[in-house]
């Protein structure tokens, strides 16, 4: 707080430091709020993200420039519903014709905005509603029929403001004649609430017959909560109805929270042949106007009276935005790990397949049996382990051709149950995500129920890049032997697929290496490499192997999901913890005020 006895000098220079901290903040809240991004279908998004762009609008048109500019000239927008005699009664305040009035709905489609002349510059440049290009009107002379009194309402949106100097227009206050709150046109409807947006008070002009609109009222509420100044002009009220229709009137406002709100009743009367009303018709509401206009310290207290109640308002709605937010969060969260999790169970179902001797069937069991020999090998490889060593270079110099179809074997059943698997967890994830509203809407047409083209090429070779690694390994082993050294270089090929074979028969973790299927299959794996390098050696070798080959999987299964995880945007601007530190931020703003 500023101290009371504080001089005028210090305390301009706290206003200043508070007005610059206060843009500080507005424009923090601005960037972050655009750049919010809610891309999931969730229950009331669409309200959120219009509730974004509403508020980043009303940043731009009304609530920076007006904490930039506090001295500048208060604007008033005069709204109301499809001919209810807006443009009528601006004309009157003025005394002559100055905007487009007649029966084609809709009637105003070009906003004009009246200023005495000397507060030009204040309207001449972007300082308020940037978005609309400045044209430079001049008076109207003359009646306007009303073939002119508007465009068809498929007509393009309307981009600019006409700036009118007007001697009539009180200066300090200036005067905007807003498109029908209620028109047949999305577009002038959008524009009007714009315009209203950025009003520092509002003339509401509304009519005996339609006051009580549904349309209007959703205005004068949202005006309410801004507590914005509003004068509400009843228009085209028959005299004897008017005590019954004002007092009606008058009690509909205080119900809503807008018992200050100024009343100006207007008879129906005759127009004269330029479409204007009698003089004494506006007269109460013109004095109205000029009284503001003329109180500097008054339309200071306007200003920062709607001022406070549209960064109030704004609290609110960041506030809305960050749970928003925070939702969205949640969700891409629950998407996120349901096709991680597919994926997962995938890459676990693969391990048991290499774990539990399933692949040692068919195809690979066959072809090991040829590199092996008959069961007589088998019976002699079991009686004397050390005759083996013998005879097995001989071997592997004579049969390098049975290793390598071991190798092709493993490596196209291995290639089966990996292609299988991340079809199943395609199937998976895609049956999730379609369960649920916002992982459809993300999906849309697009059929991720099966692998991406092209993998089952990468898998294999993955896989071939996996079985030179581990003959690799096979090799780094051997150097450390060098009394083994000639059996490695005649038979690297054959270990390798021995290797594969004990990798593919562990069905105890790590713990040991077990006989596998088919009648001892993989015994004679596990034997010919325990005598070439030993039993401790070949556990090492079997758990690197297999670590290797479950980070293979792994990447090439997390490179399938990437097809659902990349639909999750990972750039969703600022978190919900910012923007709820702003709603917090802008309630003190508005509270300290």
């Amino acid at each position: 707080m500023i101290s009371s006895n504080e001089p005028p000098a210090a305390n301009g220079q706290n206003k200043e430091a508070h007005s610059a901290a206060a843009v500080a903040l507005l424009e923090a809240v601005r960037r972050d709020l655009s750049s919010a991004s809610l891309p999931l279908e969730l229950p009331g998004v669409e309200r959120a993200r219009l509730d974004i762009r509403n508020s980043v609008a009303q940043l731009d048109d009304y609530i920076l420039p007006r904490y930039r500019s506090l001295d500048a000239p208060l604007l008033a927008v005069v709204g109301g519903s499809t001919g209810a005699g807006k443009s009528t009664l601006v004309n009157a305040l003025v005394g002559h014709p100055v905007t487009r009035a007649g029966a084609i709905r809709p009637t105003t489609r070009q906003p004009i905005l009246l200023h005495h002349p000397a507060d030009a510059p204040w309207f001449e440049d972007q300082r308020v509603l940037p978005s609309l290009s400045r044209i430079r009107g001049t008076v109207v002379a003359g009646p306007l029929p009303a073939s002119k009194s508007g465009l068809a309402p498929d007509a393009a949106p309307v981009s600019s403001l006409v700036l009118v100097g007007e001697p009539a227009v009180p200066e300090g206050i200036a005067l905007l004649d807003a498109p029908d709150v209620d028109s047949i046109s999305d577009d002038n409807r959008k524009l009007a609430g714009q315009l209203l947006a950025a009003a520092d008070l509002w003339v509401f002009v509304t009519t005996a017959n339609r006051y009580a609109d549904a349309v209007p009222w959703k205005l004068l509420l949202d005006a309410a909560s801004r507590d914005i100044l509003v004068a509400v002009v009843l228009d085209r009220v028959p005299p004897a109805a008017e005590a019954e229709v004002s007092e009606d009137l008058r009690a509909m406002l205080e119900r809503e929270g807008l018992g200050s709100a100024a009343l100006f009743v207007i008879p129906e009367v005759a127009l004269d042949r330029l479409g204007m009303l009698p003089a004494e018709a506006t007269d109460a509401l013109g004095t109205w106007l000029r009284n503001l206009a003329a109180d500097a310290a008054g339309r200071a207290v306007i200003a920062r009276r709607t001022l406070n109640g549209t960064v109030k308002g704004l609290s609110q709605t960041v506030q809305l935005v960050a749970a928003s937010s925070e939702e969205q969060r949640r969700a891409a969260g629950l998407l996120g790990d349901d096709a991680r999790s597919a994926y997962q169970d995938a890459v676990a179902r693969i391990l048991d397949a290499t774990k539990d001797g399933a692949l040692l069937r068919g195809e690979v069991l066959a072809r090991w049996q040829d590199f092996v020999g008959t069961g007589e090998f088998f019976r002699s490889l079991e009686q004397n382990i050390g005759r083996f060593r013998d005879r097995a270079g001989a071997f592997f110099r004579g049969e390098p051709t049975p290793a390598v179809r071991v190798e092709t074997a493993i490596e196209t059943g291995l290639q089966a149950v990996i292609v299988d698997e991340a079809a199943n967890a395609a199937e998976d994830a895609d049956q999730r995500w379609r369960s649920d509203p916002a992982g459809r809407h993300l999906l849309g047409t697009d059929d991720l129920s099966g692998t991406s083209p092209g993998f089952g090429d990468a898998v294999a070779a993955e896989i071939r890049a996996w079985q030179g690694s581990l003959m690799e390994l096979i090799r780094t082993e051997g150097q450390a032997k060098r009394t083994q050294a000639r059996w490695l270089s005649f038979g690297v090929n054959g270990l390798g697929a021995a290797l594969m074979i004990v990798v593919f028969s562990m069905t105890a973790g790590l713990t040991g290496l077990e006989i596998g299927v088919a009648g001892g299959t993989a015994v004679v794996g596990q034997k010919l490499l325990e005598a070439v390098f030993g039993e401790d050696a070949v556990r090492r070798l079997a758990r690197t192997a297999r670590e290797d080959l479950h980070t293979r999987c792994q990447n090439l299964l997390q490179a399938e999901q990437r097809r659902f995880l990349d639909r999750l945007d990972p750039d969703t601007g600022a978190g919900a913890a910012v923007l709820a530190g702003h709603a917090e931020a802008l309630k003190r703003l508005a509270g300290a005020a």
